[in-house]
């Protein structure tokens, strides 16, 4: 994979992204082709809930630290753990930048990975409407010194997948589902698979039942119910034929019921043979009352944006100028102009009334 151009050694690692997503065994490598481009050791994927006990899955030949980690309890009086779970970055991370020296040198997980050879680590929290939040976790080798921030920018550009893919793994508990019925049904969230062209090939009852939220169209597909979110939702569809758009819409609550998050997600590879030929994975997700993620998170969440970007998407949200926007998030109106332009490619937006319309419909995640 390293031998090919940039270009595609990136699709490459982003098509199996989304195909370890339903094959957890294929997660390994996943962790290993991203390690190869960031200078990075290993990798590994952490997803905690209230509902279930911590579950993680890494590179083979780290598997004994991920083992020592996982048995005992010394991991939930790890500094570097609480600080991240606490912090969930919207962005990938040097841990050792959120702790002080004496932090690291007393920390229990810090001290069994420098006896194992590893040294500095970037992590980034991708938190679920529902509650739950996955962790991302790299580490380089002592003697490969820290990440440079060209390594974390390579990290960034997988994030946005890794976020999705992330979402139907830490609900499969990142075991492997062989059949379109039985993924359906293990998700445990409303979802259908869909052609390329939109039709519906299967859908779980979760879904069928939501009539209020997904609407039958001509010639088998479906619609959002919600106007401003179906236009993003077809949007989301014909772009994923042509660059693999992957999107997240919010779908405001109505009369008593939640707000919700609708997924679309590419079928790669045997994702795209667990699912019979299926190109597209739509699934819906509730917010949960007790999820505590702060609104930057949402907005950053939803729609792929950069910290940044999400700053500067709530400060609009809330009425905002341009201009007074970036007085208050402390950046040049230029930079804020152009953060501007690429939240609109982000949002599928054009115009600012356009974005701040759909941003408010998002509030209700806040």
């Amino acid at each position: 994979m390293l031998e090919m151009p940039q270009d595609e050694q990136a699709f490459a690692i982003v098509d199996l992204i989304y195909e370890a997503a339903f094959a957890d065994e294929l997660w390994p490598e996943v962790l290993g082709a991203a390690s190869a481009i960031s200078r990075s050791a290993s990798g590994a994927i952490f997803v905690f809930s209230d509902q279930s006990p911590v579950r993680a899955i890494t590179e083979a030949h780290v598997q004994p630290l991920l083992d020592e980690f996982m048995a005992g309890d010394s991991w939930k009086f790890s500094e570097s753990v609480q600080r991240m779970c606490s912090t969930q970055p919207a962005s990938f991370v040097r841990v050792d930048d959120f702790m002080t020296g004496e932090e690291i040198e007393r920390d229990p997980v810090r001290k069994s990975a420098t006896a194992f050879g590893a040294g500095s680590h970037v992590c980034t929290s991708v938190p679920m409407p529902g509650g739950e939040f996955v962790l991302f976790v790299f580490q380089r080798w002592l003697k490969d010194g820290i990440y440079d921030q060209a390594a974390i920018d390579r990290l960034d550009e997988l994030r946005p997948h890794l976020a999705r893919a992330g979402v139907i793994a830490g609900r499969l508990g990142l075991e492997r589902a062989k059949t379109a019925v039985s993924t359906l049904r293990e998700i445990g969230l409303p979802a259908a698979v869909m052609s390329g062209s939109g039709r519906v090939l299967t859908a779980n009852p979760l879904l069928e039942d939501m009539a209020h939220v997904f609407l039958p169209t001509a010639h088998g597909g479906i619609a959002l119910a919600n106007e401003p979110a179906n236009a993003l939702f077809q949007q989301a569809i014909a772009q994923n034929r042509d660059n693999r758009i992957v999107r997240s819409i919010p779908v405001p609550g109505t009369k008593g019921r939640p707000a919700l998050v609708v997924h679309l997600l590419p079928l790669r590879r045997a994702a795209h043979d667990i699912f019979s030929g299926a190109d597209i994975l739509v699934s819906a997700t509730e917010v949960s009352l007790c999820a505590t993620v702060p609104s930057p998170h949402i907005f950053s969440g939803l729609f792929d944006l950069t910290p940044a970007e999400g700053r500067l998407a709530v400060a609009l949200a809330a009425g905002r100028s341009v201009h007074e926007a970036a007085i208050e998030i402390g950046i040049a109106v230029k930079s804020a102009r152009t953060y501007l332009e690429r939240i609109f490619r982000k949002t599928g937006t054009s115009r600012q009334s356009q974005l701040v319309a759909l941003l408010k419909s998002a509030r209700a995640f806040s």
